[in-house]
């Protein structure tokens, strides 16, 4: 389970270290291999190669005649990219993937469970108030969710 938030910086190539603490679990589980793939809150979203094989083989099922799910699978299988711990920790984030997040030097690194996301760390910072910001009626929990206790 990924969690927690680290903020990071890219270097001049466009790689993350990921944080140590991170490292050898994605190591056992995947092998260092990962898919890096856009979000539709033009943040990334980073899976372990098995994780994401999984949700591939969902997106691939989804009937082609309906819009929303063409659009889906066009911008995550679309811009799934692989990438592999190299032997410092790092990943490199390809270029088409940094403009789209709007990345420049400073990221967060979110701990999402099976994955992680990756924010620009202005956009986070914004994203991460107006969230905290909104009333409990501007967004209704699932019904499966109702019942969870914090």
């Amino acid at each position: 389970m990924f969690r927690g938030v680290n903020t990071l910086q890219l270097d001049a190539k466009g790689r993350l270290a990921i944080p140590t603490r991170y490292r050898e679990a994605l190591m056992r589980h995947c092998n260092g291999q990962m898919v890096v793939t856009v979000d539709r809150d033009h943040c990334l979203l980073l899976y372990p190669l098995p994780d994401w094989e999984e949700i591939e083989r969902k997106l691939v099922k989804l009937p082609s005649f309906n819009a929303q799910a063409r659009r889906l699978q066009r911008l995550l299988m679309g811009h799934a990219t692989e990438c592999e711990l190299d032997s410092a920790g790092r990943i490199l984030i390809p270029p088409p993937l940094r403009e789209f997040a709007g990345f420049n030097k400073a990221v967060v690194l979110i701990g999402q469970g099976n994955k992680f996301e990756i924010w620009n760390e202005e956009t986070w910072n914004t994203r991460r108030a107006e969230w905290l910001a909104q009333t409990d009626e501007e967004g209704k929990l699932p019904a499966d969710l109702e019942s969870l206790s914090l």
